[in-house]
């Protein structure tokens, strides 16, 4: 238990300190209870701006439905309208997490993510957060739609980001072999040239041509006429 700890202490200390260098981010110091960290949108100052969110970090092999009422009570108790589950790996998200990114549980706005997506899941809800601060929390409540809207368009981006991932390997692999074929035809080509340029391999060789005999081969000038035509 006392490992498990030390583990989840650390990646609290990590998301933390990968957070604050996020532009236009705040985030405010360690809880002593009721989740890990407040954050929020910060202003050109880097004041907080409503409204706040809670957010808890998770690394653990799955995160289970009592990671989620867990999180959703904290916010409730703190009277925060938007809560974030972060894990470190979407792996470790349930496929019933990954389907429903964003959703209202129990009247607290949920927001599944991981450490990589969250910088650009905040940048698609900024404008709600625009829209919560002037309004008031319960925007999202009066307008069920926009939640709607707001999940289809994590789940395309979600999408379209595994498709670029897909073609980023199929680019890297290319790569790949075009730099072993390259390799491979400069092989070649300075075995060609090689050959081309052996000791010997352009001298004439001392024949005489006689004529075809009745082999209909070439014959070699015997060493006496050699001697002769010398």
């Amino acid at each position: 238990m006392a490992k498990v700890a030390r583990v989840g202490k650390k990646e609290e200390m990590d998301f933390a300190e990968e957070a604050r260098s996020w532009p236009g981010i705040w985030v405010g110091e360690k809880l002593s209870r009721n989740g890990d960290f407040l954050m929020a949108f910060a202003d050109a100052a880097g004041n907080a701006l409503e409204p706040s969110m809670v957010v808890d970090n998770k690394d653990k092999a799955t995160v289970a439905q009592i990671d989620i009422r867990k999180l959703v009570g904290d916010a409730k108790e703190r009277k925060l309208a938007v809560a974030v589950l972060a894990t470190r790996d979407k792996s470790q998200l349930r496929h019933v997490d990954r389907q429903r990114r964003w959703g209202q549980e129990d009247g607290v706005w949920l927001l599944r993510s991981t450490r990589a997506w969250l910088p650009r899941d905040l940048e698609v809800l900024r404008p709600v957060f625009e829209r919560m601060r002037a309004e008031g929390p319960d925007f999202l409540q009066r307008n069920a739609a926009l939640g709607d809207e707001v999940r289809r368009t994590l789940a395309d981006i979600d999408g379209i980001e595994g498709q670029l991932r897909k073609a980023s390997t199929a680019i890297e692999k290319a790569q790949a072999l075009t730099a072993i074929y390259r390799a491979r035809l400069a092989g070649l080509c300075d075995s060609a040239a090689a050959r081309e340029t052996m000791p010997g391999s352009g001298e004439r060789k001392n024949v005489r041509t006689t004529g075809e005999n009745g082999n209909g081969t070439q014959e070699r000038c015997p060493a006496s006429q050699r001697q002769d035509l010398a």
